[in-house]
Order: C-alpha cells, then structure tokens, then sequence
C-alpha cells in the first residue's frame, strides 16, 4: 500500500481543529475530512478520522484497520501538515 496523495486545506482554528486533510491510497482511493488537531501540550499535530452523529452515538465513516495503516496515512499527513501550517 502507498499513499500517492495527501492534501492539507487549513481553516479557521477551532476548538484545536486547524485543517483537514485528504489522503489518496494507492491512486485507488480517496479518503477526505481527516481532521488535523493541534496535541494538547502544542508539541505537534494529531489526527481524526471522520464520524457521523446518529443521535447521541457517533459512528466512525472509516478508519484504518491495522497500526501498520494507520501509522502509513498518519506519518504521510502529518509531515504535509507540518510543511504548510509551519511555514
């Protein structure tokens, strides 16, 4: 598996919100509105993976499936983050 793609729209912050990202996966699929947070103590950034509202629950749209994945797509973001919010 190779990310072939990662986009970084920044926005107003919010709440630690401070973009959103999309990531292409092997020119094959498209995975947009991963939410870029600020961490907590401000030593970097973090991800979110994007939920629904149904009623009081949320439900996860999608989300990687093993670390393996997860640290692909989440190494790939955020050194694209770091590139357009730092500069």
């Amino acid at each position: 598996m190779k990310i072939t793609d990662v986009q970084i729209t920044p926005i107003k912050p919010k709440d630690g919100l401070v973009a959103f990202a999309n990531v292409v996966i092997d020119d094959s699929i498209h995975m947009g509105f991963i939410g870029v947070h600020t961490k907590l103590d401000g030593s970097g950034y973090r991800i979110t993976y994007p939920t629904k509202k149904a009623g009081v629950k949320g439900l996860n749209i999608f989300y990687p499936l093993n670390k393996e994945t997860s640290k692909l797509i989440e190494e790939a973001i955020l050194f694209k983050a770091n590139q357009i919010l730092t500069s």
